[in-house]
């Protein structure tokens, strides 16, 4: 059964599929390896970069995740100064210690090759490593896929019938659904809100008590990084030379407050996305909402609308994440959250559906309101492409997650503002969104080879 908790992942940035999936890929691969005893006599390790991977390139920080990966370094625990710390002392002295294995030799060079050629059929996000004992030919060889969010994939996993994925995510669950259709079916029948099913359905995985302390640890996370990017200031890497913003202008609204409220509902959602967003790009601490890239918008929307006086309020927030939660896993489970698959609606456009459920249901409403909440912000995100400038997830990706932030309050106000029910369900967006992000030109999916990406100069 597919959680809830795994579209809130805790880990570094700048991207949960470029950089968090390839950290915890290269761990998997020595893990596997050790098991398989090909671990201890290893000469030589080589990751080949494939796809989405490959054309973003450094650009996504995804050659320091693998070294990060390989030394055993895991994103929910990893710290930012720590990795980076180590990560240049691996690249300067041309050595890697294994996680559990031998110390070998390690040019990043020659032994992280971005393979810009090879389009991999399974997802966009190809990755293959090799273990070398000696001899010209791999002694220990596997094939992963990192599938956004943050989650991976061995290859044999991906070659399962999407059915039977679906059915899977499902099982064990006391009140499975695969569809919003189906989700609401049985908030009908219990008399629930989505948060309540939600929650049922953790039950079974875990204690309630851990689940909610979880979704603490959630909303503190990503109120801490708000808390980090508004006082940041500085040049963001890379070299696009993007300078911090949202900390001058936290500091223009706190000198001004209440000179224009309407135009400062923005100002705040602005601000407190883009907070998170930098921080993201500076490789900081962030929390997948579902993803990296897109890690702004609910941490904006429950910063605005959960905190009272300057606290959280806890039963807000944990209702905030558990319906945006339970739609997220509809995306999930039956389109996906992949910029490389879906473009960025697939990152952007879900979390503004995401964020506009959970704020509808913190505002009381139903069930049925809250999916058509989710409908709305999805539905003006259709066809949102995804071409980060310079492979950086800086351009247009920072004041994208403000614009979704904005959006997903929007959408909840229109749907508290209407009858309960839409002409189009979001189950009909969903499939609307897969369909059209099939449709998408790759180049406009996360690979740096279209739109902005070309027809800006990067540096």
């Amino acid at each position: 059964m597919l959680s809830v908790l795994d579209l809130f992942r805790i880990g570094l940035g700048p991207s949960s599929s470029h950089t968090v999936g390839p950290m915890r890929i290269a761990r998997r691969f020595l893990m596997e390896a050790q098991k398989a005893g090909k671990l201890e006599g290893a000469s030589r390790v080589v990751v080949e970069l494939q796809g989405s991977l490959a054309l973003t390139g450094v650009g996504h920080g995804t050659d320091k995740a693998v070294i990060l990966g390989l030394i055993g370094m895991q994103p929910e625990t990893a710290d930012a100064e720590e990795a980076e710390t180590r990560f240049r002392q691996t690249v300067q002295d041309r050595r890697i210690q294994l996680m559990d294995g031998p110390e070998l030799s390690f040019n990043p060079v020659k032994d992280i090759v971005f393979d810009t050629e090879t389009d991999p059929t399974l997802h966009p996000n190809g990755m293959t490593l090799h273990l070398y004992a000696g001899g010209d030919a791999p002694a220990y060889s596997r094939t992963y896929f990192s599938t956004g969010g943050g989650f991976i994939a061995s290859r044999k996993q991906m070659e399962k019938p999407a059915k039977g994925d679906l059915v899977d995510s499902a099982k064990g669950a006391p009140y499975p659904f695969e569809t919003a259709k189906e989700m609401l079916a049985h908030c009908r029948q219990e008399g629930w809100g989505v948060d309540e099913l939600i929650l049922r359905n953790e039950d079974a995985r875990r204690a309630r008590e851990k689940t909610l302390k979880r979704l603490d640890t959630i909303a503190d996370t990503m109120m801490a990084c708000i808390d980090r990017g508004l006082a940041a200031e500085g040049t963001l890497p890379g070299g696009l030379d993007v300078s911090r913003r949202a900390s001058g202008l936290y500091k223009t609204l706190r000198d001004n407050p209440g000179s224009n409220e309407r135009e400062q509902l923005f100002d705040w959602l602005n601000v407190y996305a883009m907070a998170v967003n930098e921080e993201n790009a500076a490789g900081g601490r962030v929390v997948t909402a579902p993803t990296n890239g897109a890690a702004g918008i609910l941490p904006s929307v429950m910063r605005h609308y959960c905190v009272e006086d300057g606290q959280l309020n806890r039963p807000h927030a944990r209702k905030f994440l558990l319906v945006a939660g339970g739609i997220g896993l509809l995306y999930k489970q039956r389109a996906s959250i992949s910029g490389a698959e879906m473009g960025c609606q697939g990152e952007v456009g879900v979390a503004c559906s995401m964020a506009a459920g959970g704020l509808a249901a913190v505002w009381g409403a139903e069930a049925e309101v809250c999916c058509v909440a989710a409908e709305i912000g999805m539905e003006h995100n259709l066809g949102l492409t995804c071409d980060p400038v310079g492979g950086l997830v800086q351009i247009p990706c920072i004041e994208r997650n403000a614009f979704g932030a904005v959006k997903a309050v929007n959408a909840a106000r229109l749907a508290l503002q209407g009858t309960g029910h839409h002409k189009v369900s979001l189950d009909q967006v969903i499939e609307t969104m897969r369909q059209t992000g099939i449709d998408m030109s790759s180049k406009y999916k996360e690979t740096s080879t279209g739109g902005l990406a070309v027809n800006v100069i990067a540096c």
